[in-house]
């Protein structure tokens, strides 16, 4: 069983890092003041505001803000400002074995999602698909802080995952199977084949979203993924959005769903709000779900926090 992080509280410290791409100051500081009108205090990292091009820094300093941040007892989330590119940089920096015995919540999806599922595959941690910090706006919709602070803040031992109602999950084939869940951003995982931080998705649930690609290339990474194994090896498959993902050759993202994903007979769930989308579920990466979609069910089966 993977290490659950302790809760959130009101009054907690945020530690603020920029692991990929780079984020403009302004943007960063207008984020943090919404952040703390929720009634956290923040602490930000030396080297958050840096750019080195596409990057936010060097891979050393990215990494070196991360550890810190999992050292300092005073924080208790680590929030990277947003995605972008350039995160599997900072893995061969890491400590696993610190982080291991500093285990903190740490949530954010895109090109995070490479150092989420590392950290539960080299350190045992349960991480959050969730928001980062880019996401605390004024206009950022209640479900998503809703989903965010009851995965942060509530230790319960069973929690749903569930669309906002107007939004149905759709369960294409039939099917009840239970493990730990894993993957998250489609180009972000097909990084990560052939490395030494390659994703074990064997009996594993796998998550999949991607945004702003077109859908041949989708297919790509999706016949890629095919080649290596892992769609074969995987229990059961959740298929997030596609966001502004447009059509290639008439062939939409639904369509690659049906041609590529559906013929596995792997238990499938689509159309779940995940990620890059307007509405962000919060999924626990590490942590035992049970995906039934006889009964078109998303559910976390173990406490993803703990009192501390």
């Amino acid at each position: 069983m993977a290490i659950a992080p302790p809760i959130l509280r009101r009054g907690d410290t945020v530690g603020i890092v920029t692991l990929g791409s780079p984020l403009n100051r302004a943007t960063i500081d207008a984020r943090i003041a919404v952040l703390r009108s929720t009634g956290l205090n923040t602490i930000v990292g030396e080297h958050v505001y840096e750019q080195d091009g596409f990057l936010a820094g060097t891979d050393e300093d990215r990494a070196a803000d991360l550890m810190a941040m999992f050292q300092n007892d005073e924080v208790r989330l680590i929030l990277p400002t947003r995605g972008g590119t350039g995160v599997a940089g900072i893995l061969p920096y890491l400590d696993f074995d610190i982080i291991r015995n500093n285990p903190k919540l740490i949530s954010g999806y895109s090109d995070i999602t490479i150092l989420l599922n590392a950290l539960y595959q080299y350190a045992d941690l349960i991480t959050l698909q969730s928001l980062m910090l880019i996401d605390f706006t004024l206009q950022t919709p209640a479900y998503n802080f809703e989903q965010f602070f009851t995965a942060t803040s509530i230790p319960t031992p069973t929690r749903r995952i569930s669309n906002p109602p107007s939004i149905p999950m759709i369960s294409r084939i039939p099917g009840n199977v239970t493990g730990p869940l894993v993957g998250g951003n489609l180009t972000s995982f097909v990084d990560t084949l052939g490395t030494p931080y390659e994703i074990d998705i064997r009996n594993k649930i796998l998550v999949l979203e991607e945004t702003h690609e077109p859908t041949n290339t989708v297919y790509r990474y999706l016949n890629h993924l095919q080649l290596a194994g892992k769609l074969e090896e995987c229990a059961g498959i959740i298929m997030g959005e596609c966001t502004g993902c447009l059509e290639a050759y008439g062939v939409s993202y639904q369509q690659l769903i049906e041609d590529v994903i559906v013929p596995l007979g792997k238990p499938l769930m689509t159309n779940v709000t995940t990620a890059h989308g307007i509405y962000k579920a919060a999924l626990p990466i590490g942590a035992v779900v049970n995906l039934n979609t006889a009964a078109n069910q998303l559910t976390v089966v173990e406490p993803t926090v703990i009192i501390s």
